[in-house]
């Protein structure tokens, strides 16, 4: 099989010739992993680990005051969101500022500069698409971080109180902020149509104990967002994966019940997120991706203890399909040896054949 064909019938949970293998990292890992085994380019790393899977992006082309990387107005930012909030500190950082935090009625969101949705040029991401010539699944699509964002705008107090005491604002300002994913990723699917096979979104709604939300609060102010992003995707008759940290295992069926197809992440030391109680709940109803522990055995333990345990969690995962082995964040950190990782998809290789 090619890359774009196991990756789809895992999707379909049949059992492919080989689990495939899925590798999120961060440049400075990438750097990393490139010199460590004297590699020129991603492409390169990406097929010497066996990458079954490669991403397009629209890039932006808005306003210079609202780039996401540049024309910061407040000290230390090292990015922007699409809403105009600049962040600082390690990796995405934190927000520097609230700009809705005084807001009370969804009138007051009308006076907030939003993004408009053609400040995301569209125009090369299918000719970036096509250069792998069908050879590999394709992941596209607006990140959508929406509940991350609307912390952002209005502060983690002022949102979580207001699912109480003013349930207007939050519905507000989530669907504020939906309206623009939606309408960038429909730009893209529409750019890009028959080139991308997945639509990948994230938000993590888990903690290492447990939901951040209860299942009443998730399905009252976020299913039906995340629903309307899950209904795009297969309107436009892709898959769509959901990256989500943390302990959220009630929130699986939810998920599941409004057609979600993927999981991304699958923290297994956080509450309830063992692989075999994920397997046993959920074979055969959404696709499981994930579950090598980042936390401890990757940036911690050695490649034989690495290859040990990606053996004991392939062996759980493998049976039927619907499963991807990944690192259990979609983001490798420069902290991770590289030893490790290389450890872990060498393993990927040898035993996750079916």
């Amino acid at each position: 099989m090619i890359s774009r064909e196991r990756v789809l019938a895992a999707f379909e949970h049949r059992e492919p010739d080989r689990v495939p293998a899925w590798m999120g990292a961060s440049p400075e890992f990438r750097d990393l992993a490139r010199h460590y085994l004297a590699l020129t380019t991603d492409e390169e790393l990406s097929l010497h680990i066996g990458d079954d899977f490669r991403r397009v992006y629209a890039k932006y082309s808005g306003p210079p005051y609202r780039s996401p990387d540049s024309h910061f107005t407040r000290p230390g930012a090292i990015c922007r969101t699409p809403f105009g909030v600049e962040r600082h500190g390690y990796g995405f950082g934190q927000p520097l500022s609230h700009p809705l935090k005084d807001a009370q009625t969804p009138p007051d969101l009308d006076k907030f500069p939003w993004p408009d949705p053609v400040w995301m040029d569209v125009a090369e991401i299918r000719t970036n698409g096509l250069k792998w010539n069908g050879r590999y699944a394709i992941l596209g699509g607006d990140w959508s971080p929406f509940f991350h964002d609307a912390i952002d705008l209005l502060g983690m107090e002022k949102f979580m109180m207001a699912m109480y005491d003013n349930p207007a604002l939050v519905d507000a300002v989530l669907g504020r902020i939906v309206d623009y994913y939606f309408q960038t990723s429909s730009r893209i699917f529409a750019a890009a149509a028959g080139v991308i096979d997945i639509f990948f979104i994230g938000n993590d709604f888990g903690t290492q104990n447990g939901p951040v939300v209860g299942e009443k609060l998730f399905r009252r102010f976020f299913l039906p967002h995340l629903k309307r992003l899950v209904d795009l995707g297969h309107d436009f008759g892709l898959k769509v994966m959901l990256h989500c940290c943390g302990g959220f295992f009630p929130l699986i069926p939810p998920l599941i019940e409004i057609g979600l197809d993927a999981l991304q992440s699958l923290q297994p030391d956080a509450r309830d997120m063992e692989p075999a109680k994920l397997k046993k709940a959920f074979a055969g109803r959404i696709v499981l991706n994930g579950c090598i522990d980042t936390h401890h055995l990757l940036i911690k333990g050695t490649p034989g203890l690495i290859r040990a345990k990606t053996r004991e969690v392939l062996e759980i995962m493998k049976p039927g399909g619907g499963y991807i082995a990944s690192p259990s964040h979609d983001y490798l950190l420069p902290e991770t040896p590289v030893e490790n990782v290389l450890a872990f998809y060498e393993t990927v290789r040898e035993f996750g054949r079916y």
